[in-house]
């Protein structure tokens, strides 16, 4: 039994027919919008790559080459729909039509999966993050070598934009030495002092770049000397508010992110139920003409349907096919084709040679 089986008469089809081409179009655009999509979150991405790993890359390439694909296939479909009006130019598409909804439905299940991708990649998208910030905040002073004389200025537009510090808050600037050498006294105790204590022979201290300054505290801002109560008047760096950003950069761009990702997320869930809805129409319109081309009357109504028999007719009839498709396999690797049997001059010996059946008159 067909699966939400409809009639369709003459009139219904020819409408059907024109609105698909028309929606097709508009599938069209969508798929241009799902391209700008992916191209608007690959350009931030690429933004602050040096402060992000690769890791992410895929969901807006996927987004990318979907919306492309849209592009193609409802191109296509349009062109379809418009010359299913008439029932000889039909017939042109019969035998692409089928190939072309099973193609057309693959392509949707793509648009989901780059929606779930949107939705479900803030885990990569954290790890990403905390491993391109640690890779800049340990690469901060290296402003004399190439290829690294830029994080330092990266770094700092990112913490005066983002009003942020460090990875997961300012004391991560007290683990990195984050001043070159070259920009230090060798000649004082106190330098040599702090790069011999230290195991791995980092200058070490309880300062922050000034990056990381409040511009909205009163105060002047307190970036050296962070924890010493004593280096300041009327200090205490326990009990004080300070005047650095509490917010780590890595929850800052991870918040920043996310709600791009929902956004694009939601918009694409959006573009995947109207292409959900024109490939149901595209269907209707297949299984409807293919029914008036087998009744041999144009103006005759028609049946369509999504399914010819049942969801576990379908399913059955499916399994049976590849089960048939492996026995062949199975039967072409048979290692005993095709080899000659040793006894078979034997056989023929004792048996005889064979004799003419003579033909009736």
């Amino acid at each position: 039994m067909a699966v939400l089986k409809i009639t369709f008469t003459k009139t219904k089809r020819d409408r059907l027919a024109q609105v698909l081409w028309l929606l097709n179009w508009v599938s069209v655009i969508t798929g241009v919008t799902l391209f700008s999509l992916g191209l608007f979150l690959k350009v931030e991405i690429l933004k602050r790559k040096e402060v992000m790993s690769d890791d992410i890359y895929p969901v807006p390439n996927m987004l990318i080459g979907v919306g492309l694909a849209a592009c193609g296939i409802n191109f296509l479909g349009g062109k379809i729909c418009y010359d299913c009006v008439d029932t000889t130019k039909f017939l042109r598409w019969k035998l692409i039509m089928l190939p072309y909804i099973i193609c057309t439905f693959f392509f949707t299940f793509c648009i989901l999966v780059g929606a779930l991708m949107c939705c479900f990649m803030h885990h990569e998208l954290e790890r990403s993050l905390y491993l391109g910030l640690h890779s800049a905040m340990r690469h901060y002073k290296d402003t004399d070598i190439p290829g690294r004389c830029y994080l330092k200025r990266t770094v700092d537009l990112l913490q005066l934009q983002f009003q942020c510090c460090g990875n997961g808050g300012y004391r991560d600037w007290f683990h990195v030495q984050w001043i070159n050498n070259r920009y230090l006294d060798m000649t004082k105790s106190e330098v040599l002092d702090r790069l011999r204590n230290n195991i791995q022979g980092k200058y070490l201290m309880d300062s922050v770049p000034f990056s990381c300054c409040n511009a909205y505290s009163p105060r002047p801002c307190i970036q050296h000397q962070v924890t010493n109560n004593s280096a300041h008047h009327n200090y205490d760096y326990q009990t004080e508010e300070l005047n650095l950003w509490q917010r780590g950069c890595r929850q800052a761009l991870l918040e920043y992110y996310t709600n791009i990702m929902q956004s694009i997320s939601i918009i694409v869930i959006m573009i995947w139920l109207f292409e959900l809805f024109v490939l149901t129409g595209v269907r209707y319109l297949q299984t409807a003409m293919e029914n008036v081309v087998q009744l041999g009357d144009p103006d005759s109504e028609s049946d369509g349907w999504i399914l010819e028999n049942s969801l576990s007719e379908t399913a059955r009839y499916n399994f049976n096919i590849i089960k048939n498709l492996g026995k062949c396999c199975h039967v072409g690797d048979d290692p005993n084709i095709d080899v000659p049997d040793p006894n078979q001059g034997e056989r023929v010996q004792e048996t005889g040679p064979l004799r003419q059946i003579p033909l009736a008159k």
